[in-house]
């Protein structure tokens, strides 16, 4: 599976374990469990590596993580800590499964806010059935859902977050890039604001990637990469235009069963330009396990979250010259902005 094709399951239930601080019930014990049972089984990278257990594959692919830590931290300006120096074994095909829910007639995610970490647009958990089991609940309530699978997740720094065996079906790209992201969430983290932190991060990411593949002299590899991006972001695109199509009939006044009907009539759209990018770009494209599903406002939301202001903070680090430690300061003094201020200067397109 090539990086654009798991850019969606791959973004994470961000500090799951300060979220549960702020949670009670059932919520509060599965993810306190959660986190607690996934540290326990984290082992240094070295000692990893020169365990003769070891299968040669997992051996190498931690050998490149070791290196693309160290890219993160002396050439990224990312923080130099403890994370993503351990590996652990989790057992299972992911590590925690988001919930995404959107009201019937709203392109805007469902927001559940904590202490700490503020609010955010998911719920996240480690158990599948408890995911599924809550979006049913909150289908009943006439919402629509998405669950995805996360495959690696960040605590914003407050543990040593690991490697997980669940990115080990990547290839070395991939996985510089969900440690360049997941990094960035540690290096500013805005309460109350996912667009901004998951834009920021985002972009980091790209140019991190960019950096490590040049750095290495694998222009080939940079040129697939950016092969692949272009046609991740022409999804990104058709996602985002039916998402903006949908606000306006959402605010249109109709009456619900005509809105319903042309809730409809876009996602059909939708699917019918996929398939034709699909068919153009020999039979794979990235999103595929999406339109495999029953599409809706949820997905249209998720990726909002994500994508809306990358291009702003493309803006901002090209005019620091792409100087990542001035990019850094230009984004902790967004941060100090109400969001409001911070929505016109890196989410307007303009």
């Amino acid at each position: 599976m090539n990086i654009t094709s798991i850019r969606a399951a791959i973004r994470a239930g961000l500090a799951l374990a300060l979220i549960a601080v702020g949670s009670g019930g059932c919520y509060l014990l599965q993810s306190v469990q959660g986190q607690l049972a996934l540290m326990s089984k984290r082992e240094p990278i070295s000692r990893v590596i020169g365990a003769a257990a070891t299968p040669p594959t997992l051996r190498a692919q931690l050998e490149s993580v070791a290196a693309i830590r160290d890219f993160a931290s002396h050439n990224l300006g990312l923080p130099d800590n403890g994370s993503y120096r351990s590996y652990a074994d989790v057992g299972r095909r992911y590590v925690v499964w988001n919930v995404v829910a959107a009201p019937e007639f709203s392109v805007d995610a469902k927001r559940w806010c904590y202490p700490v970490v503020g609010c955010v647009t998911y719920r996240g958990y480690f158990v599948e059935d408890r995911a599924r089991h809550y979006a049913s609940r909150l289908q009943g309530q006439g919402l629509d859902v998405a669950v995805g699978g996360v495959a690696a997740y960040s605590t914003l720094g407050h543990f040593n977050d690991p490697v997980l065996s669940t990115m080990m079906g990547w290839n070395d790209v991939e996985l510089a890039a969900i440690i360049f992201h997941e990094l960035t969430h540690q290096l500013l983290y805005v309460p109350d604001d996912s667009a901004f932190n998951e834009a920021l991060a985002t972009t980091v990411e790209e140019e991190g990637v960019r950096r490590w593949l040049a750095s290495q002299g694998r222009g080939a590899d940079l040129a697939g990469h950016l092969w692949q991006q272009e046609h991740y972001l022409k999804v990104v695109a058709l996602l985002s235009a039916t998402r903006a199509d949908l606000r306006a009939v959402y605010s249109s006044g109709l009456p619900p069963e005509q809105m319903r009907r042309k809730k409809r009539a876009a996602f059909d759209a939708m699917r019918a330009s996929f398939a034709q990018l699909k068919a153009d770009w020999g039979g794979h494209a990235p999103y595929e396990s999406w339109f495999d599903e029953d599409l809706n406002n949820a997905h249209l939301a998720s990726v909002a979250t994500y994508f809306n202001c990358v291009p702003g903070f493309a803006r901002e680090l090209k005019a620091v010259g792409g100087d990542l430690a001035a990019f850094y300061a230009r984004a902790r003094e967004l941060a100090k902005l109400d969001q409001e201020k911070r929505d016109a200067i890196v989410c307007s397109h303009s």
